[in-house]
């Protein structure tokens, strides 16, 4: 049991990684003895968090644009000449849209759904041979990020978000029939409101939105790394195509 959450000498690598909630999977991660490396779109901002990171652990950037299928393998070949095999996959990497119906444009359905939805299967279909090269001898494992938004409806206008996100959990259960024959465990995270540039009004308003979670507050850093390592470890070897919801109760009380 002392061992049940450890990553020790286990490999991962996070899309997104550099902020928000990739950053605190990351982070998590590295506490708990993993290798990590962190890939987002903006080069510096990834290597200036890998350096920060690396007080931690070994953490190294890998900057990449995955909202493209080339983009995608252009990551998967660049992890490979600095790795073997991967233990842990997280597709993180996001992004969002809000605009009303009438007005809702076909860039922000184009450019949220290929990055949300389309980005996790071909990361995943790109790196599956370092997969199964960390799941030789115990579980590898693919972590999707998915959102509350994905179970129930925001009031928000995020069309192309909903959709996506709500499509990404249902991957993940296909995803997870196919890739447990080869020792490949794909589980998800539905996360309610933690404090990131993509949820600004937790990030800059965490005391109004806490009093509409039964939980009356956001979630933190722990929070989230906690649910991760979870699901990474060896404690989550049999969740298979589950995806937990972590939103301190916020989904409920929409009703």
């Amino acid at each position: 049991m002392g061992s049940l959450f450890s990553l020790e000498g286990r490999v991962a690598l996070v899309t997104g990684g550099s902020r928000g909630i990739g950053r605190m999977i990351a982070s998590g991660f590295l506490a708990q003895g993993a290798t990590v490396y962190i890939s987002s779109r903006k080069a510096d901002a990834c290597d200036a968090t890998a350096r920060e990171l690396s007080a931690l652990g070994p953490c190294f950037s890998l900057p990449a644009d995955v909202s493209t299928v080339e983009g995608a393998r252009a990551l998967a070949s660049g992890f490979a000449q600095r790795s073997g095999h991967l233990d842990i996959l997280v597709n993180n990497a996001g992004a969002a849209w809000g605009e009303t119906f009438d007005t809702f444009p076909e860039k922000g359905w184009d450019k949220v759904v290929d990055l949300n939805l389309k980005s996790p299967f071909f990361l995943t279909q790109a790196l599956h041979e370092a997969l199964r090269k960390g799941a030789a001898t115990r579980p590898a494992k693919v972590i999707n990020i998915a959102s509350i938004d994905g179970v129930s409806v925001n009031p928000l206008e995020t069309y192309s978000y909903a959709a996506s996100k709500a499509g990404l959990i249902h991957l993940t259960r296909r995803m997870s029939l196919r890739l447990v024959q080869d020792n490949i465990v794909v589980s998800g995270i539905a996360p309610g409101a933690f404090a990131s540039d993509m949820n600004r009004a937790a990030r800059d308003h965490g005391d109004q939105v806490a009093r509409r979670i039964p939980a009356g507050r956001i979630g933190t850093d722990e929070d989230m790394a906690g649910a991760a390592i979870y699901l990474a470890s060896r404690a989550g070897d049999y969740v298979v195509g589950q995806t937990i919801v972590v939103d301190g109760g916020a989904t409920l009380a929409r009703g």
